[in-house]
This record gives structure tokens, C-alpha cells and sequence, in this order.
């Protein structure tokens, strides 16, 4: 409803006289707010960052998702669970600059000349530590791989504010799951999360097809891909997050670091909400799936 086409309702609701009429109008309006869709996604690998959108489909992706979340909604800010910030204790990015951290390393000198230039959003990301209190505060970070590579494409303006919240090592997936959950409420003030890791990430075993140029799976990988979907198709988060007893859990993730952005993500879906399947890759030992909670 256009501004003037409401004025005019509400001269006429006056010349009814009518509090009852105009109180059965205003109940009658669209919600003015919309609750935040909630993203999880692989961030690629250093390889990919010199590469166009023309000549990969994964950043071609990122960057449709990035057109349709801004048509639709209104991105106040992102914030980032970065499986590249792993610390001890959990910690928030309020800086209002977003230095860039190039974590990667023995790449070719262009590598290191691709730029994302970010603003933070101190404000919001200090709505953090209001919601979860043992959340400690710091000014000693930026956009790591897990973040700038992947927002570049979603975001190529920069005109989203981002910050990052870094992932206790050492700490269970459980409680991850517990802490992610009380993050909700920032799907209603316009924040959009970003879980950005690796349902499937085993470097040892990339690596040894990687740089030998061998790009097929081993298998092993496939049916832990599969796995996961399956799980998302049946809304069976306990078992994502229980995902050390499963028999493939530790052979995909050796480490919880690029597997726990996957259980932020979820933590935050309400339930019966739709999971859009965003992107689906797989590289031996490494996948870039993709899902859009909401």
C-alpha cells in the first residue's frame, strides 16, 4: 500500500468516527517485519579465489543468493561463524573496520591481491554478548578465508555490514547446538547468519588428490554428503550434531572446526521451517554443500 493510498484509508476511517474501524484496519495490515532466512555454506578452497563467477557455478551461486536475499529482505548486518577463527572461549568482532586475513599460505602472489573492503557493525555484533553474556568482546580480528572469499561473490558491493563470531575448539558439538540457539532473536533485527564451513572436510585426504590433480571422490565422502541431506530432508538435527557416533562422523570431520558452522546454522531453525538446498559439490574429501533455512 502506497503512502498516499494509507492516508486516504485512514481520512475515511476518521470520517467514520469509528475507533472499532480503524483498529479492525490496522490488524488487518501485512507484517511489517520479516524474520531472517539463515544460511549455511562452504566458503570453497584457496584455489577458487582467483577464479570468476563466469568460470565457477559455486561463486555464480553465492552471487544469485546474494540478489535474492536483498530483493527480499532487509540485510542490517552478517555475521559470520567462521570455521577459520577457533579459540578458546567464544568471541565476537566489534570492530567498525573489517582488516582482511589472508590464512592461507604458499599461493601464488594474486592470491593475496584480492580485496574485500567490509565495514563491521559494532553496534549489532555487541547484541551478541546482550544475548549470550559469557561471550567475550574484541577488537583482535577481521574476515578470514571462511568469511571475505564467499562474501565477495554473496555481496560484491560490500554494502552489507559483517562481523564474525569465532567457534570454541574446545567445547562440544552439544554445546554448540545450545549456544547457537540462543542467537534467534537476531533473525528478527535483520541479521542475516552465515554458518561458513564444510559438512565433509579432511585435508589430509584432500590433499593427496588435490595437488595430484585427481578431482573424484574416494566414496566414503559421497555417503557422508548423503548422509547429511538425508538428515536435513528428515529434520533429524540431533543426529547432525551427534555426527561423532555416526561411521563416517571423524573420517569427514578430523577436526570439529569446518563441521561446527553447520550446527550454528542449524540451531537457529524454527521448526517445520523449509530447507532450500543451495548448492551441492563434491571434491575428494571436501564439499561445498550448501542449504537456506527460512
Amino acid at each position: 500500500m502506497e503512502r498516499k493510498e494509507f492516508l486516504q484509508s485512514i481520512l475515511a476511517l476518521t470520517a467514520m468516527g469509528t475507533l472499532s474501524s480503524f483498529k479492525n484496519f490496522t490488524d488487518a495490515l501485512p507484517s511489517q517485519g520479516k524474520k531472517m532466512p539463515v544460511l549455511f555454506t562452504s566458503h570453497g578452497n584457496p584455489m577458487d579465489i582467483p577464479v570468476s563467477r563466469s568460470e565457477r557455478a559455486f561463486w555464480q551461486k553465492l552471487y544469485d543468493l546474494g540478489i535474492t536475499l536483498q530483493k527480499s529482505h532487509e540485510v542490517k548486518a552478517a555475521l559470520v561463524v567462521s570455521a577459520h577463527w577457533c579459540t578458546k572461549g567464544t568471541f565476537v568482532n566489534i570492530s567498525p573496520e573489517q582488516k582482511q586475513i589472508y590464512d592461507y599460505y604458499g599461493f601464488p602472489e594474486e592470491y593475496y591481491k584480492v580485496y574485500y573492503k567490509a565495514k563491521g557493525s559494532p553496534d549489532i555484533a555487541r547484541e551478541v554478548k546482550k544475548i549470550v553474556p559469557s561471550v567475550s568482546e574484541t577488537t583482535d580480528w577481521g574476515l578470514d578465508h571462511g568469511a571475505w572469499p564467499m562474501l565477495k561473490h554473496m555481496f560484491p558491493k560490500a554494502d552489507v555490514p559483517v562481523f564474525e563470531m569465532s567457534i570454541d575448539y574446545y567445547q562440544s558439538a552439544q554445546y554448540h547446538f545450545d549456544l547457537a540457539k540462543q542467537l534467534k532473536p537476531l533473525r528478527d533485527k535483520g541479521v542475516l547468519v552465515i554458518g561458513s564451513g564444510a559438512v565433509v572436510h579432511n585435508i589430509k585426504e584432500a590433499g593427496k588428490r588435490f595437488f595430484n590433480g585427481n578431482m573424484t571422490p574416494y566414496g566414503w565422502d559421497i555417503e557422508f554428503d548423503k548422509w547429511i541431506k538425508q538428515q536435513l530432508d528428515k529434520r533429524d538435527v540431533q543426529s547432525i550434531v551427534n555426527y561423532e557416533k555416526q561411521k563416517l562422523g571423524l573420517m569427514a570431520a578430523p577436526t570439529p572446526d569446518h563441521y561446527v558452522p553447520l550446527i550454528y546454522s542449524l540451531a537457529l531453525m524454527d521448526e517445520n521451517e523449509n530447507i532450500e538446498h543451495t548448492f551441492e559439490e563434491l571434491l575428494p574429501a571436501f564439499s561445498n554443500r550448501g542449504f537456506r533455512i527460512g
